[in-house]
């Protein structure tokens, strides 16, 4: 399902060392998510969405949001014949969200729960 631009889960405990040089002291990763070269990680912190750009992928781009900073969030679930579900985020200072789409087998309750934990403290 990546080849259709919608993200996966991928291994927690890989995607803490495949980017552990981003990571404050003790940060640690809740869940992981691959859509084609793009990576999004909910860590105990913040959201961080990793951009890789051009062909050679070599220039990327870390997109780190504060949990604070988020002022709302929206899931939509798959359905019968829609195979995916979105997430929306609007952060404090855009009107635009933050959308990303999820594979139907990726559990959207769960990115949910996620940011709930960690938007509403």
């Amino acid at each position: 399902m990546a080849l259709f631009g919608n993200a996966h889960p991928i291994d927690n405990h890989q995607a803490q060392q495949d980017y552990a040089r981003l990571f404050g002291h003790g940060e640690t990763v809740h869940a992981a998510f691959l859509l084609i070269r793009d990576t999004i990680l909910f860590t105990d912190r913040r959201l961080i969405l990793i951009d890789k750009q051009g062909i050679t992928r070599k220039k990327v781009e870390y997109h780190s949001v504060p949990y604070r900073s988020i002022t709302h969030f929206a899931v939509e679930t798959a359905g019968t014949f829609d195979l995916d579900a979105e997430l929306k985020i609007w952060v404090s200072g855009s009107s635009v969200p933050i959308e990303k789409t999820f594979t139907k087998g990726v559990d959207i309750y769960e990115v949910q729960a996620i940011l709930t934990q960690f938007v509403a403290r």
